[in-house]
């Protein structure tokens, strides 16, 4: 099993989850957050906020802002990876900063509270 979480922006959740669910993904979480990528700060002016100019500093607060996103967690079985992979980089891909990014990591075991079902099938 594997974790995928993705950061995408608010305005493309509805997509993202009409994509996720055409997939044959139904269940995944959702919630807001704040952030923002390194693409969004001018390292010259970072640069120059870090030595103490307060031009620098005040354009930085300017340019790093925090920005809304939507974060998704699903949690898949190793065959479903690539596709879940695929379908979030597919809808979510614009071309500009801020598309967002999707994270694979490894997902040791799980249990269905109800049913004490373990592993694949607690998530099947």
């Amino acid at each position: 099993m594997k974790e995928v979480i993705a950061i995408v922006r608010m305005n493309m959740m509805n997509q993202t989850k009409k994509a996720l669910t055409a997939a044959g993904v139904d269940a995944f979480f959702a919630h807001e957050a704040t952030g923002r990528g390194k693409g969004f700060v001018n390292p010259q002016v970072l640069s120059g906020a870090e030595e103490g100019y307060e031009e620098a500093a005040s354009l930085l607060g300017e340019k790093g802002k925090l920005y809304p996103k939507r974060v998704i967690t699903i949690v898949v079985d190793d065959d479903l990876v690539d596709t879940v992979v695929d379908t979030l980089i597919t809808t979510n891909k614009t071309g500009k900063p801020g598309d967002g990014k999707v994270f694979v990591l490894p997902i040791k075991d799980s249990v269905r509270v109800r049913t004490g079902e373990a592993g694949i099938k607690s998530i099947s």
